[in-house]
């Protein structure tokens, strides 16, 4: 049976992780994430919004957002004018932002335990694996997709997996057949109206 590492989250969100070992990078930037939401629970329970500033401050400087927009255009970033792809990774990464406070907002105090590290020698894309266990509820498998950027050798996430389930590829069906019907303006009014939806927290 693999053995998971229990990661214990008291991180201080004054550290920066390390981007060299995507590994310790992601438990890094999860005990950083975890522990804010922890230490503002009751700031966030009155404004479940702080979350998105949570998210944007804590998780995203680890996320290549750049790269998540172009997967989930996928063969549509060819077609669309230079300035309206600029304009759909602005709103991209604010989609992202809320779709990460989402994801992450049922969070409260739970245990998060990661798979062991396998040797990335050699590697410029790996799946750091985790379990956020719950007394009160089933596990939830999660995992990371991890990156490292040929040109700052740094690694980033780009994708999160949650019971199997990837939250690019979900995007990427969602928007397909609306960018062949109507087009990327189409998709950039559609993510506005999400991130214009106020950020709601799961009842226990």
């Amino acid at each position: 049976m693999l053995t998971a590492m229990m990661v214990i989250l008291t991180a201080s969100s004054a550290h920066a992780a390390k981007q060299d070992d995507p590994y310790l990078m992601i438990q890094e930037v999860a005990g950083l994430t975890f522990e804010r939401m922890k230490k503002e629970k009751d700031a966030i329970k009155q404004d479940p919004e702080l979350l998105r500033k949570v998210m944007e401050e804590e998780l995203l400087p680890y996320i290549d957002y750049r790269f998540s927009a172009f997967k989930v255009l996928g063969k549509y970033a060819q077609k669309v004018p230079r300035e309206k792809l600029l304009e759909f990774v602005s709103v991209f990464r604010e989609y992202l932002i809320t779709s990460y406070a989402v994801a992450l907002g049922y969070y409260d105090d739970q245990f998060v335990e990661f798979a062991p590290a396998i040797n990335f020698d050699g590697r410029s894309d790996v799946t750091v694996r985790a379990v956020i266990k719950d007394d009160e509820r089933p596990d939830i498998k999660v995992a990371f997709k991890v990156r490292k950027d040929r040109k700052s050798n740094e690694w980033q996430a780009y994708d999160m997996v949650a019971e199997g389930i990837s939250l690019l590829s979900s995007k990427r069906s969602e928007f397909e057949s609306v960018l062949r019907q109507d087009g990327i303006d189409r998709v950039i009014e559609l993510m506005r109206e999400s991130i214009e939806q106020p950020i709601v927290l799961e009842e226990k």
